[in-house]
């Protein structure tokens, strides 16, 4: 099995209180994700993220079609850190960690990806899956972008 690493940085003029109170909402994780994939949370959700939280999401990646994804909060350092790893869903391995570390320019943002894939979906990695992520991570990218400003 394949693990699969995808890192993206970006720095925001923005106090890691203020990043912090955003991102640790599951609320505003309809924010950050493209509307072509019809994101939903299913679950009822705190204001804020906490470690062993479940939140349940449904997703429309490919044509429309629904799945079910569930996700743990595993780890959660605030107002700098959290991961959140997949219980149920289309990966075989999704591991995400976020990272909030203070600059001379605001914060920077770190997301830390490692995913795996069924042998099948696997074959479909380089032409469909990767560039997909891509473009959910560059869409979140401008969204942080017009909510905080980008150095």
């Amino acid at each position: 099995m394949a693990v699969h690493r995808l890192e993206r940085l970006q720095t925001v003029p923005a106090e890691a209180a203020a990043c912090w109170q955003f991102f640790s909402s599951p609320s505003n994780l309809a924010l950050l994700t493209p509307p072509a994939l019809g994101f939903e949370v299913l679950t009822k959700v705190p204001a804020e993220i906490y470690e062993g939280l479940i939140i349940t999401y449904r997703v429309r990646p490919l044509g429309g079609i629904p799945l079910t994804w569930v996700t743990e909060i595993t780890r959660v350092r605030a107002p700098y850190y959290f991961c959140d790893e997949q219980r149920i869903g289309p990966y075989r391995l999704w591991h995400h960690e976020h990272f909030f570390t203070p600059n001379d320019q605001g914060l920077q943002l770190r997301d830390l990806v490692h995913y795996a894939l069924s042998p099948l979906v696997e074959l479909a990695h380089p032409w469909l899956v990767r560039p997909r992520l891509q473009a959910i991570f560059e869409f979140r990218r401008k969204a942080i972008a017009e909510r905080f400003g980008s150095c």
